[in-house]
């Protein structure tokens, strides 16, 4: 899995015009799922970006979770973090799984967060032409 965490004050997605998701502060989660994935390893993913210690503590340093915090995420599938230039200025997405695969571990995934988080995470729409908005606070963006 390639993941693009960023700690927002917002975020939203819209599809045709239409917002369908949208979150106060938290997490928006860029997440592009490759074709060696596991459910294993998607379970590590999920497990990992809970422990991070990204939302500001009592003194504004990077000190709580995002369960602690008690902030909202917003998961985003987005195959396009698989883009390879190696062979030229086209890219080429061959290392993204493919999508029926990609929908189901990404749908482990969000439940995965959901069981830890104990509340429902937000999503887009898988394979839709989505707009996605954001505020980025800090900025606060890592690449997992």
């Amino acid at each position: 899995m390639k993941i693009i965490l960023q700690r927002v004050t917002n975020a939203s997605v819209s599809v045709d015009q239409h917002v369908v998701s949208q979150i106060n502060q938290g997490y928006l989660l860029l997440v592009g799922v490759g074709s060696e994935d596991t459910e294993h390893a998607v379970k590590k993913s999920a497990d990992n970006i809970l422990k991070l210690r990204l939302m500001p503590d009592a003194n504004g340093k990077l000190g709580i979770n995002i369960i602690d915090h008690g902030g909202d995420i917003l998961a985003v599938s987005q195959f396009t973090l698989y883009a390879d230039f190696s062979k030229g200025n086209r890219p080429s997405f061959h290392q993204a799984a493919p999508p029926d695969i990609a929908r189901n571990l990404f749908s482990y995934f969000i439940s995965e967060l959901e069981r830890s988080l104990g509340k429902k995470v937000h999503q887009g729409v898988f394979g839709a032409d989505m707009k996605v908005t954001l505020c980025n606070d800090g900025p606060v963006t890592i690449s997992l």
